[in-house]
């Protein structure tokens, strides 16, 4: 039970003292204080009750207060009109750090339910190098996938590659032209890039080249053996490109199903919603249209054209009779329900998605998969400093190794001049850990559905709110231990504070399952890692204020266990955001 959900026992058993009627429990909270000043929680239950039962709520307020006080554990004043506060003694937040302490699992409480989740992020094209485009949804996909996980539920990964589509028909029809066999081998995605932008330039000018791609494109989907065989190596080379930037990144799938494992699926899938009246023919293809059920602005199957609302249905085969992403989407959902049993399915893709997903989310429901949680977690768009959208010189997304590469640069000159590591490997290993989780922690750091401007100098400076600052945090707090004369073994039952500084960081350390928590409840990375800022912020300040190693007896032992549990969630927060530490900088 947290500290506040044991001061709301407190208050409940004060009321029931005073034998007050509570139509609505529920009600009464106890909250963290929004000025320390006043304590460490606080309640508004006397403000609430008080004009119900013609009282004076500050009077009230005072009825209560002696009905809780508890000298182990708080004292109880009255703010402003009738706030109730509660300032924690220095004896409870001691035995606080303690359990966290000894907890293995830093006391981050479970979930009553565990659900299965599917999460659904990154998504890349395959014959494509990932662009800077891609970092959102896979840093903010793998960490929402941590972090239920750490609170119990179980969670399946899956990276839905588009490996199906017209691509495929031009990169063939390149392929087939010449293809670097060499450079396959030690750039494979550099090479299909290549191929594409060779076909795609060339159908631009040439329509007859088009047509000759298109026909690549159906010899595949039909079966022929030389486009399979291609297409198949494509995969394999792709996939080989991918995880060098996955194993970079410290991301992982359990799944790798694209839209292609969802070809046999698709025909029955239509004729299924043709029977059962959700699709119909239009103008010789099939699609999805509104139920005319609802309000046209709530309904994802209408839109507003001059004025008037106009059908806005959702094609799902096309008049040659091709499927479409579309159709593949709604294939994917049945065999997340049917086969993995999913009771929640999150989908990390830009916000300029939203349309497509409100209706395949009604189109989920029509099917009879409305027992299942689909959630479009969207974000926003990467800036340049010019406040546009990141772009190169020549007007294409960055490519995601080279934005990590040059990461790496900027780390690398922030390495040479500040670290006290000894030999050039050690440098190098610094720089690539810097420079790569510095990009993923100013992704992390942002609401996700914020705009923000991707600047290199401030992601990998070592002052501010920054990655580097929280990795130096970390290596502070761990390198009192190598200061040590010998080895200590540490007792928690000794653990005792007495500053100010000492019971701020226990305060800031006590909040961690509560904010590990909260990133659920809106799908938001950037609340844990603000918290974590604060954590380090708090740490600085305790580590100044309090010597360690010149304390002696329980005072430095409890301050040592204090260094140590601090390490321990500066550690366990960081890899939630799958940032990992280095043990010296």
């Amino acid at each position: 039970m947290t500290i506040p959900e044991i001061l709301r026992e407190k208050v409940l058993s004060a009321l029931e003292a005073l034998e007050v009627a509570l139509p609505d429990p529920d009600r009464i909270q106890v909250t963290k204080a929004a000025d320390l000043r006043f304590g460490d929680f606080q309640s508004n239950v006397a403000m609430m009750m008080a004009k119900p039962l013609g009282k004076n709520p500050r009077e009230f307020a005072t009825e209560l207060s002696e009905k809780i006080s508890d000298e182990d554990l708080c004292e109880v004043s009255i703010a402003g009109p009738g706030f109730l506060n509660f300032t924690l003694t220095p004896a409870a937040w001691a035995n606080l750090a303690r359990a966290q302490w000894e907890s293995a699992d830093l006391a981050v409480t479970q979930v009553d339910a565990a659900q299965t989740i599917v999460v659904d992020f990154s998504a890349p094209n395959v014959a494509k190098p990932m662009h800077i485009g891609h970092i959102r949804s896979t840093i903010i996909g793998e960490c929402l996938s941590r972090v239920a996980t750490k609170v119990g539920h179980k969670v399946i990964k899956d990276n839905h590659i588009g490996d199906w589509g017209t691509q495929f028909g031009m990169v063939t029809w390149a392929w087939k032209k010449g293809v670097d066999e060499a450079r396959l081998e030690t750039e494979p995605l550099q090479e299909l890039l290549r191929l594409y932008r060779l076909a795609s330039d060339a159908s631009k000018e040439d329509e007859a080249i088009k047509e000759e791609c298109r026909a690549e494109l159906v010899k595949l989907q039909q079966g022929d053996a030389e486009n399979k065989a291609i297409w198949e190596r494509c995969l394999a080379l792709s996939r080989k490109g991918l995880d060098k930037i996955y194993d970079r990144l410290d991301v992982s799938f359990d799944h790798w199903m694209g839209e292609s494992a969802y070809n046999d699926a698709l025909a029955p899938l239509v004729e299924k919603l043709l029977e059962n009246g959700q699709a119909r023919e239009s103008d010789g293809a099939v699609c999805i249209f509104s139920s005319e059920s609802g309000k046209p602005k709530a309904d994802p199957f209408k839109i507003n054209r001059d004025g008037e609302w106009q059908d806005f249905p959702m094609m799902i085969r096309k008049s040659d009779g091709a499927f479409n992403y579309a159709t593949t989407d709604i294939a994917t959902v049945e065999h997340r329900v049917n086969d993995w049993q999913a009771d929640h399915i999150w989908y990390v893709v830009d916000f300029r998605q939203g349309g497509h997903f409100s209706q395949l989310f009604e189109a989920s429901k029509r099917l009879g998969f409305d027992q299942v949680n689909l959630v479009h977690v969207a974000f926003g768009t990467i800036l340049g400093k010019d406040g546009k959208p990141l772009k190169t010189r020549e007007g294409d997304l960055p490519q995601l190794e080279d934005v990590l590469n040059d990461a790496v640069k900027a780390a690398r000159m922030i390495v040479d001049e500040k670290s006290r590591l000894d030999t050039v490997e050690e440098k190098a290993e610094l720089a690539e850990l810097i420079g790569v989780n510095s990009v993923k922690f100013t992704e992390l750091s942002h609401h996700r559905m914020s705009d923000y401007v991707f600047d290199l100098d401030k992601m990998v400076a070592l002052e501010g709110d920054t990655a580097p600052y929280l990795l130096y945090s970390y290596v502070r707090s761990r390198s009192i231990f190598r200061k040590l004369d010998e080895k200590v073994t540490l007792n928690g039952g000794n653990l005792q504070l007495t500053g100010k500084a000492e019971i701020h960081l226990v305060r800031m350390l006590s909040r961690y399952s509560d904010q590990v928590h909260q990133v659920l409840d809106d799908y938001r990375p950037n609340l844990l890692a603000t918290y974590l800022l604060e954590l380090a912020r708090a740490f600085h300040s305790f580590f100044e204020a309090c010597p360690v190693l010149k304390s002696e007896g329980q005072t430095r032992e409890s301050r040592l266990i204090l260094c140590d549990l601090t390490s321990r969630v500066l550690k366990d927060g960081l890899n939630l955001l799958a940032i990992p530490v280095p043990e010296r900088m």
